[in-house]
């Protein structure tokens, strides 16, 4: 479907260039040939043919501007006009919209001017203004006074300048359909009144609108001057490096025609949509004399007549504005279409992501439980179940896994500090007890109190141990408890409060009564010796079989004072000094003792993985839940009713949101309504 219809040659030689570029989205390809006949503008409107099609199209744009669809980071397609100041950019705008614009030393405009024009039948302009949320109805005669007016009231009386934009929109006969953005002039040097970083400001304001790759920028130029020595065309070169978004203006060709044909046909600054040479309008002249007078100044002038005429005269700028600006408009409405489809469907996914806004404590009772109910399953996943899709890539949350290393951690370092734990000759210590531990008994009969007091003292030796397990252990399930806890009540902070201080409390109470069952455990270790695992005799058997061969080497004076045993080598030349039935009896009760500490080990071991997973069962099916409600409950703890207080945050959030959909879908609803008039017309 072609979106431009004009008939003018401009436009024609505009279609065959993209014809011959096989369709190319260059805007480039806008540059008509330079042989090519220029039209006849002498009396014809700025532009030849009004289109209906062009109109929706430029509609939509300017209704989703209006709507700051922008602010959306949508960016939308936008003919920006800059100049250096003094370089003739207010008169090229007049001669397009063909209204007299304010007219000053130093900077004119001070703020972002979109100029919405707008050709139709009716023979009388209607002028208005919108800023600040209102619209200013004006006419020709009043127009520079309220524009004045308005700046003033934006950006301040005084030459500051503002980043907030004015809307002027002209409806009149003969102007050509198009929206620009006119910028503030660029001035290096501050005069009397001016801030002294009065370019800073101007070049963030224009680079704020030239960047987007959506912008198209007109850049208006003296025909006095080098245009390498541009800022402006500094600036456009900064953001558009091969020149395909920029088409440059050259004004005050009838006062400085010398070398102007050589500048634009030689184009050393890489002006990718090509030149326009225009006059301006001087003093009173009408601007349908002014036209005359350009026209007959590229036609009689012995310079400026060698200037190709496709590139020459404000009509052939309309044209080409025209054209470019529909191309532009239906190179980018697909994708603000699917950008505007694209964020109101994430913005309304987050809206309903939000928690609903509650009314009653009935409301908030059922969100309540419904928080507590997805907080058990949540622990119940992580803690028990090992299921850990809720947080795949925070291994602290794969609890399971934790909890193992853990616990195998526990056991290695009890083994490896009872190993350390054996030190000092071979048996002088189960014989210095053994000593202390005779009564009037039978001989070679082991004292139970003996075997009970080298328990004792190797149990002691690791007692903290366990209890420092313990420690870590809970200290590692608050951790996550809490940032369960806080994760499910995220949009709730009188509830998180509450929460957190049930999920503390909690673990508090659920770690004394482990510390207190883990002594429980240690001090049974050392009271009683007692193990109706089979393996305790099978080790004691297998180590007693080295008994004679180990009574041998201490009696015989001619043996190694150095022998073997299963797991390690013993110096027993020491021992020859004792009699020799204590040391017998001392080798007994030290293999007993080594067989019954593995036993104890893996006691200690197997009863605080079974404490440990019993605890954990019962902080998720029963203590949470009951400690949550209690907490809520009590004086400090706010009640239910307090969750009907929507956090500032989340009402922001929705706030913000709900904007964002409105604006969102107004700007869809606009491009469908644009669509359907487009159709209306057919192919």
């Amino acid at each position: 479907m072609a979106l431009v219809d004009t008939k003018s040659s401009a436009s024609k030689r505009a279609t065959h260039s993209r014809h011959s570029s096989s369709d190319s989205d260059d805007y480039s390809s806008l540059v008509g040939a330079s042989d090519a006949a220029a039209p006849d503008h002498h009396n014809a409107p700025l532009i030849s043919t009004y289109n209906d099609r062009i109109r929706p199209l430029l509609n939509c744009i300017d209704k989703l501007r209006q709507l700051k669809v922008m602010q959306e980071g949508i960016q939308l397609p936008t003919i920006v006009v800059v100049g250096d100041q003094s370089s003739g950019k207010s008169s090229v705008l007049e001669s397009l919209a063909q209204i007299s614009l304010p007219r000053a030393q130093g900077i004119c405009t001070r703020v972002p001017l979109i100029m919405r024009l707008q050709h139709h039948q009716d023979p009388h302009p209607q002028l208005h203004l919108e800023y600040h949320d209102k619209t200013v109805v004006t006419d020709e005669n009043r127009i520079e006074e309220d524009i004045i007016s308005a700046t003033d009231e934006i950006a301040g009386m005084g030459k500051g300048i503002s980043h907030t934009p004015l809307t002027l929109v002209v409806k009149k006969k003969g102007v050509p359909d198009l929206t620009m953005v006119d910028l503030p002039g660029i001035t290096r040097v501050p005069v009397h009144g001016q801030p002294e970083d009065i370019y800073e400001q101007i070049a963030a304001i224009i680079n704020e609108y030239i960047t987007p790759e959506e912008s198209i920028i007109l850049n208006v130029l003296s025909a006095s001057v080098d245009f390498s020595t541009c800022e402006s065309i500094r600036m456009s070169q900064r953001v558009d490096v091969t020149g395909q978004r920029t088409l440059a203006v050259v004004t005050k060709a009838d006062k400085n025609p010398e070398g102007l044909l050589e500048k634009v046909t030689a184009d050393d600054v890489h002006i990718g949509l090509g030149y326009i040479c225009v006059r301006n309008r001087v003093g009173k002249e009408s601007y349908e004399e002014a036209r005359v007078k350009e026209a007959k100044l590229f036609q009689s002038h012995p310079l400026l007549r060698l200037v190709d005429k496709s590139m020459v005269g404000i009509p052939v700028l309309a044209d080409k504005l025209v054209e470019i600006q529909s191309m532009i408009i239906s190179k980018c409405l697909p994708d603000i279409v699917k950008k505007i489809n694209d964020k109101l469907t994430g913005y309304v996914g987050e809206l309903n992501k939000l928690p609903r806004k509650m009314t009653s404590v009935a409301e908030a009772m059922t969100v309540f439980m419904r928080i507590v109910g997805s907080v058990k399953e949540s622990l119940r996943k992580i803690l028990i179940q090992g299921e850990f899709e809720e947080y795949p890539d925070v291994k602290s949350m794969h609890c399971t896994a934790r909890l193992s290393e853990m616990l195998n951690d526990y056991s290695d370092k009890l083994q490896v500090t009872a190993e350390v734990e054996e030190k000092g000759l071979f048996l002088v210590e189960e014989i210095k007890i053994l000593k202390e531990a005779k009564a009037i008994t039978l001989p070679n009969f082991l004292p139970r109190t003996a075997f009970l007091t080298v328990l004792k003292k190797k149990v002691n030796g690791i007692a903290g141990m366990p209890v420092e397990f313990v420690g870590n252990l809970w200290e590692y399930i608050e951790e996550v408890v809490i940032s369960v806890l806080m994760r499910h009540s995220d949009n709730f902070p009188p509830l998180q409060a509450s929460m957190r201080r049930a999920g503390h409390s909690l673990i508090a109470k659920m770690k004394d009564v482990s510390v207190t069952k883990v002594i429980e455990m240690v001090e049974m270790e050392t009271i009683t010796d007692y193990t109706c695992n089979p393996e305790y005799i099978v080790i004691w058997n297998k180590l007693m079989q080295h008994q004679p061969a180990f009574m041998e080497a201490v009696t015989d004076y001619s043996k190694p004072v150095v022998i073997g045993f299963e797991w390690f080598n013993v110096d027993i030349a020491h021992l020859r000094s004792y009699d020799h039935d204590v040391v017998k009896q001392a080798f007994d009760m030290k293999m007993r003792m080594a067989a019954y500490w593995k036993i104890v080990l893996r006691r200690m071991v197997d009863c605080m993985a079974l404490h440990m997973l019993f605890s954990i069962q019962n902080l998720v099916n029963k203590d949470m839940e009951s400690e949550i409600v209690n907490e809520m409950m009590v004086p400090h703890g706010g009640g239910i009713e307090r969750m009907l207080e929507e956090s500032p945050v989340v009402a922001g959030k929705r706030e913000k949101l709900n904007r964002s959909v409105k604006l969102l879908r107004e700007s869809k609803d606009s491009v469908t309504t644009m669509m359907d008039q487009v159709a209306t017309y057919g192919d």
